[in-house]
C-alpha cells in the first residue's frame, strides 16, 4: 500500500483512468453490456478504498496539508462516484449507497480541492441526465442550481457553466432561456467541438419539444454532419424530423426521408417517429411542464405517446385506457416488441400517481418476470428499479452474485 504523497496520487489517477475506461463500456445498453462494465470497475472501486484507508490513516497534522486535501477530495469523488453507479445497477445484481455516494460527492465539492468541480459535474450529470433518462424523471433541480451558483459567478461564460445552466433551463420547461444559454455555450470556445454537438443535441430537442421542425432539422443536420459519435443515430434523428416538415420546407432540405432511413445500416433501433424517440429519451418529463405543447403533441401521435400526454396532463383514467388497449393488442405486435413492456411501466406509474403503491409495484415486478430480449431492455430496467426504490420496494429474495460497494 503507498505511503508517499507521490505514491498516493498516482494510485487516485490509476484508479481515475480505469473509471473512465470502465465508463466506455456502458455505451453498450445491452443487459451483458452492463455486467460487463460492472464487473470492470471492480479494480478501480477497490483502489479507491485502498486510497480511502490511507486518507483516514494520516497523522493530524498531516491532514492539514493541502497536499491531504486534494487527496481526500479525490478519494471523496472515487468513493461517491461508484456508490451512484452501484446503486444504479442493483438490478444486475451489484449494491451501492445512494446516500453514501451523494454525501461523499458533496464532501468533495466542499473540500475545494483539485477535484472540487469534478465532484460537482458528477452530481450535475447524475440529477440532471442520470435520473432523467435512466430514472422516473423526478430532477433535484435545487440542489443542482444551489451547486451552481458559486460557478456562476466565477466562471460566467465558462462552456461547462453555461451548458448546464441551459439544461437546467430545459428541464423547467424554459425552452428560450435554454436556446439562449446553449447558443452561448457554443460561442464561448471553439477548441471543444464535443461540446458543441451537446448542445447541438439539446437545441434539436428544445426545438422538438416545442414543434418548430425546421430548426430541430437544422441541429439534426449539423449532428449528422459533424459529429461521429453515432452516424446510425444522427441519421436516424434527421430522417425522423424530415418526416415532420410541411412539403414545402421538405423540398427547400434537398432530402428524402426514405433514403435517410435506408442508410441507417445495422441499426437496432427502429421506433417509429420523433415523438417516440421523444419517450426513449424521457422528453415527456419535460415537455409536460407546458401544457400547450403536451396538447398540441397529443393531436399527432399513437396510444402510447397519447397516454403519456394524457398522463402529464393528469388525465388518468384516459391514459390507463389507452395504455390497456395497447396491452390487450399484445399479440398483434410483431415488431415492436418493446411497446409493451415499455406500456406496462407507464401503467404502473399511474398506480402509483394514484397511490395504489402494491398494484404498481406488482405490476412493476411483473415485466421483469415477464418480458425478455426487448429493446432497451437495460434502460427499461434502470427505470423500473428507480420507480421501485421511490416507492420503498426491495427485492426480498438477494441477488445471487452481489459486489458489494
Amino acid at each position: 500500500m503507498p505511503g508517499y504523497p507521490e505514491e498516493m496520487h498516482a494510485e487516485l489517477c490509476y484508479a481515475e483512468v480505469l473509471l473512465q475506461k470502465a465508463a466506455l463500456t456502458f455505451m453498450d445498453e445491452s443487459i451483458v453490456g452492463f455486467i460487463k462494465g460492472g464487473m470492470r470497475i471492480r479494480n478501480s472501486y477497490q483502489i479507491f478504498k485502498d486510497c480511502e484507508v490511507i486518507a483516514n490513516k494520516m497523522e493530524e497534522e498531516t491532514k492539514a496539508s493541502s497536499t491531504y486535501l486534494h487527496f481526500r477530495c479525490g478519494v471523496n469523488m472515487g468513493i461517491g462516484s461508484f456508490n451512484l453507479v452501484l446503486r444504479l445497477m442493483e438490478f444486475l445484481g451489484f449494491s451501492g449507497d445512494r446516500e453514501l455516494g451523494l454525501s461523499e460527492l458533496r464532501a468533495g465539492v466542499a473540500t475545494k480541492g483539485l477535484r472540487s468541480i469534478v465532484s460537482m459535474l458528477t452530481l450535475m450529470m447524475f440529477h440532471l441526465y442520470i435520473t432523467v433518462i435512466l430514472g422516473t424523471g423526478e430532477v433535484d433541480l435545487t440542489e443542482s442550481e444551489n451547486l451552481l451558483e458559486p460557478y456562476i459567478k466565477t466562471f460566467p461564460n465558462g462552456a461547462l457553466i453555461l451548458f448546464y445552466t441551459a439544461r437546467i433551463a430545459l428541464l423547467k420547461g424554459n425552452f428560450t432561456l435554454a436556446r439562449e444559454k446553449y447558443l452561448a455555450c457554443i460561442a464561448a470556445q471553439q477548441e471543444w467541438r464535443q461540446i458543441h454537438h451537446l448542445c447541438y443535441w439539446e437545441l434539436m430537442w428544445a426545438h422538438s419539444f416545442e414543434q418548430d421542425w425546421k430548426k430541430a432539422y437544422h441541429y439534426a443536420a449539423l449532428l449528422a454532419k459533424e459529429s461521429k459519435w453515432s452516424q446510425a443515430t444522427y441519421v436516424y434523428q434527421k430522417a425522423a424530423i424530415l418526416c415532420m416538415l410541411p412539403d414545402e420546407e421538405l423540398k427547400a432540405t434537398g432530402q428524402n426521408a426514405e433514403d435517410l432511413f435506408k442508410q441507417v445500416d445495422g441499426l437496432r433501433l427502429r421506433i417509429a417517429g420523433k415523438s417516440e424517440m421523444m419517450y426513449v429519451w424521457n422528453g415527456f418529463t419535460i415537455v409536460g411542464k407546458r401544457p400547450e405543447l403536451t396538447y398540441s403533441i397529443l393531436s399527432t401521435i399513437k396510444k402510447l405517446l397519447k397516454g403519456l400526454c394524457l398522463r402529464q396532463l393528469g388525465s388518468l383514467d384516459e391514459a390507463e385506457r389507452c395504455f390497456n388497449h395497447i396491452i390487450a393488442s399484445e399479440e398483434k405486435i410483431k415488431h415492436d416488441n418493446y411497446l409493451v413492456p415499455f406500456t406496462t411501466y407507464e401503467l404502473g406509474l399511474i398506480y402509483k400517481q394514484r397511490g395504489d403503491t402494491d398494484k404498481a409495484i406488482s405490476l412493476l415486478e411483473q415485466i421483469k418476470v415477464n418480458y425478455k430480449d426487448y429493446h432497451m431492455e437495460s434502460r427499461l430496467h434502470f427505470r423500473i428499479h428507480a420507480a421501485l426504490n421511490t416507492m420503498g420496494s426491495f427485492p426480498s429474495k438477494p441477488y445471487p452474485s452481489r459486489i458489494q460497494a
